[in-house]
């Protein structure tokens, strides 16, 4: 993605204007400007650009109508509208960098090479955010890819990839070895599919520095199981493995940015299918913690794979736990589809992540961990079921399932996302989408002292 900046400073200009700013810079235009605009009908309309020709006929500049000049996403229409050719911004943010950048965002593994788009090119150099995009690449290209080419040794691959380049250790428990290592949840669900399940962990990292852990859902395609989805739910399942695709962005700018921390990322990954041998409704899993689960639901199949991947997360008792899963439509009818949804057991880390999401125009909002609702998830003959009879506050009841295997004196934060774009928008497509992870980056980051 780094093909979308250049270091041309005699590239083109372009001219963000908001609309009252444009009469008065219009009025200090020469007349062939102000004919050209006037005639041409140009209004400075938020996102509408004008290209203003020199005496040869080429592009001499660019004007571009903001509704302010403060949107990240002001400039990311333009790399694929503009011109193939170099363009400058005068007083260019970061942000508005990092939008260009994923406004140039394409995915065309699976297009012949007549269909790609050439990309105007902008003047800027920052490997900071170069490293960003490249993350947001990984996280949407993984989401994007078919579930044929996404299974989880192809999560696996992609996250020994990541670690040879950074030096990290990567390491993975398959198959019938996770009974071995006690990993019962990861096996049980996984089991029916003639792709192993396995247990990811990457490792990176000074051992004296403050640690953290990343767990990400990584359900390549759910099936629903025995409890079967309908076609219309299944449709989209390639992007269930989106909660591994965003921790391994996250860890990817981490540790691209050197930051101070020992990471450790754990992802359980698996394919929900249906055979002979697949867990059944009403069956009871002792789970790596040692509770017993009773399953109310093959569909609920995320929060079991999660369960023991936080149970060994929290064994090494880490300064903070985050976990990243596309988990439940609940969380989609509570704040929509564009909202990245979190709970947290500790309220100022909570306040600390929406602030640092707000200044990284990467939208978050918290959820209660309401205990109340944890008789829902009450089971007869187990120590708790895997999914409550009602699906009112399923996003709440999935997060007190998961609660259940952190211990109350763990700082920890669960990510209920949608990982995709159901609409276009400008520099977000339809389909895989990084969601929150800018936002946990800076909140990271900000928290960590500066090492000599």
């Amino acid at each position: 993605m780094n093909n979308c900046f250049t270091k041309d400073t005699q590239a083109i200009a372009i001219i963000c204007l908001t609309k009252p700013e444009y009469s008065a810079w219009l009025s200090e235009q020469d007349k062939f400007t102000q004919s050209w605009l006037s005639n041409t009908g140009y209004q400075a309309k938020p996102g509408k650009f004008s290209l203003i020709p020199n005496n040869d006929g080429a592009i001499d500049k660019v004007v571009l109508g903001v509704e302010d000049h403060t949107d990240m996403w002001n400039l990311a229409a333009l790399p694929t509208s503009l011109p193939e050719g170099n363009y400058r911004v005068e007083n260019l943010t970061d942000l508005q960098a990092l939008g260009w950048g994923l406004g140039s965002y394409q995915f065309n593994r699976y297009r012949s090479a007549q269909t790609h788009n050439s990309l105007a090119r902008l003047c800027f150099n920052s490997k900071p955010i170069a490293a960003q995009i490249e993350a947001i690449t990984l996280t949407r290209d993984m989401i994007n890819t078919p579930a044929s080419d996404m299974m989880p040794q192809h999560i696996a691959e992609a996250a020994q990839t990541l670690a040879e380049q950074y030096g990290a250790i990567f390491s993975e428990i398959v198959g019938d070895d996770l009974l071995k290592h006690n990993y019962p949840t990861i096996h049980a669900v996984g089991r029916a599919s003639v792709h192993a399940p396995r247990l990811i962990n990457l490792q990176w990292g000074k051992p004296h520095n403050k640690a953290i852990t990343l767990v990400g859902k990584g359900v390549c395609f759910d099936s629903g199981g025995l409890d079967i989805k309908p076609a219309k739910g299944m449709r989209w399942m390639k992007k269930d493995m989106g909660g591994a695709a965003q921790v391994l962005g996250l860890a990817s700018m981490i540790m691209a940015a050197q930051l101070p921390v020992r990471l450790r990322v754990l992802i359980p990954a698996v394919e929900n299918a249906i055979s002979g041998n697949a867990f059944r409704p009403g069956d009871v899993i002792t789970t790596r913690s040692g509770k017993t689960v009773e399953i109310d639901n093959t569909d609920a199949e995320g929060r079991l794979v999660l369960c023991d991947a936080l149970t060994e997360a929290v064994s090494e008792n880490p300064a903070l736990v985050i976990d990243f899963a596309t988990l439940t439509g609940a969380a989609r009818v509570a704040v929509g589809t564009e909202l990245a949804a979190f709970f947290s057991t500790n309220e100022k880390l909570a306040a600390d992540l929406m602030t640092a999401a707000a200044a990284a125009q990467d939208p978050a909002w918290q959820l209660p961990l309401h205990k109340p609702y944890r008789s829902m998830l009450n089971s007869d003959i187990a120590d708790i079921a895997n999914s409550s009879a009602t699906g009112l506050g399923g996003a709440i009841t999935a997060a007190l399932y998961l609660q259940e295997f952190v211990p109350v004196d763990t700082d920890w934060l669960h990510f209920d996302v949608m990982a995709f774009n159901t609409r276009d928008r400008t520099g977000r497509p339809k389909g895989g989408e990084a969601m929150g992870i800018r936002a946990v980056f800076n909140l990271i980051a900000g928290d960590l002292p500066i090492e000599p």
